[in-house]
């Protein structure tokens, strides 16, 4: 068995204001067209921009949406990962949870690795071959545990939100 080296590295990932990141890995070119009417058909009104990273063939970034701000940032995003068979969809006038569950429904879509509005970088390993996902950093780490206080916030905020009564 021959060794294969590996270069592991992050890259940073766009966000622009008021948008959400989802990042996937899927597996065929039909994707970009089957996000795009998972997306519309869920949340009316959604903005979004999609990049799709094809693997073989043309191998070429494909991509849609209906918000150029959006559109251009999952370009570059998919510039920066530069993997095969990853997508990168941000949205706006929707969050991830109105989408998620409709977009594990898409039959190319293999898994969802990222989905926040949080500063994102993808951790990267590389070979001679190619790259790939290693892994997501989303946020920051927690400054300390939940108080009674920050539970009473919690729930108010949901409710005040609509996803709790």
């Amino acid at each position: 068995m021959s060794r294969i080296d590996v270069r592991i590295y992050a890259v940073e990932i766009p966000m622009p204001k008021d948008a959400n990141v989802i990042i996937g890995r899927s597996h065929f070119i039909k994707t970009v067209e089957d996000i795009h009417e998972a997306l519309v058909n869920t949340v009316p009104g959604i903005r979004y921009g999609l990049a799709f990273l094809e693997a073989s063939g043309k191998r070429l970034i494909r991509f849609d949406g209906n918000d150029e701000e959006l559109v251009e940032a999952a370009i570059e995003a998919a510039k920066r990962i530069a993997g095969g068979h990853y997508f990168v969809l941000y949205i706006r006038n929707a969050y991830p949870i109105n989408v998620l569950e409709r977009l594990r429904h898409v039959p190319e879509v293999v898994e969802l690795l990222a989905a926040t509005a949080n500063p994102v970088q993808v951790i990267i390993g590389e070979t001679g071959q190619g790259r790939a996902i290693l892994g997501i950093v989303d946020g920051y780490p927690p400054l300390g545990v939940e108080t009674e206080e920050d539970k009473r916030e919690r729930h108010e905020f949901l409710r005040r939100i609509g996803y709790k009564k």
